[in-house]
């Protein structure tokens, strides 16, 4: 599983123009599954996304979490975190989970994730033309991967 969380003082996910999910101050996290991650792989990712220390305490250090925060959190499907473009002008999508895999695996997610203590949780849509706006507090922007390649 592959992520890319940007720190957020508001984000929003539309599809076909209606917003389907919204945050204010919290984290956006663009989510791309393989189909070897499981229940595991969805613990860690999410105990990292939530416990990361990335927004700024009373001494304006980097030391708090979403949690310390109480802070919110739009999770967002993106198989394209998988392309590959180091050959060629057009990315393969090949290593990244096959779609049917991927939804079930983004509805586990995303479930977890709004089983756990966050004050609010949002989320786009699998398969969907979504259109994300959001306005990178910092900009603060980090890659998750749960095999550790980076």
């Amino acid at each position: 599983m592959r992520a890319v969380l940007q720190r957020v003082t508001q984000a929003s996910v539309s599809v076909d123009g209606q917003v389907i999910g919204e945050i204010g101050k919290g984290i956006l996290v663009l989510f791309g599954m393989l189909d070897s991650d499981n229940e595991k792989t969805m613990e860690y990712m999410l105990d990292k996304v939530v416990n990361l220390r990335i927004f700024e305490d009373e001494n304006d250090k980097m030391n708090l979490s979403l949690q310390d925060v109480g802070g919110e959190l739009l999770i967002v499907p993106n198989f394209t975190l998988y392309g590959d473009a180091r050959k060629g002008r057009r990315p393969g999508y090949s290593a990244g989970a096959a779609p049917d895999v991927a939804a079930g695996l983004f509805a586990q997610l995303c479930e977890k994730a709004k089983n756990m203590d966050i004050k609010k949780v949002a989320t786009g849509q699998f398969q969907a033309d979504m259109k994300v706006s959001l306005v990178n507090d910092g900009p603060v922007t980090l890659l998750l991967d749960s095999e550790k390649l980076f």
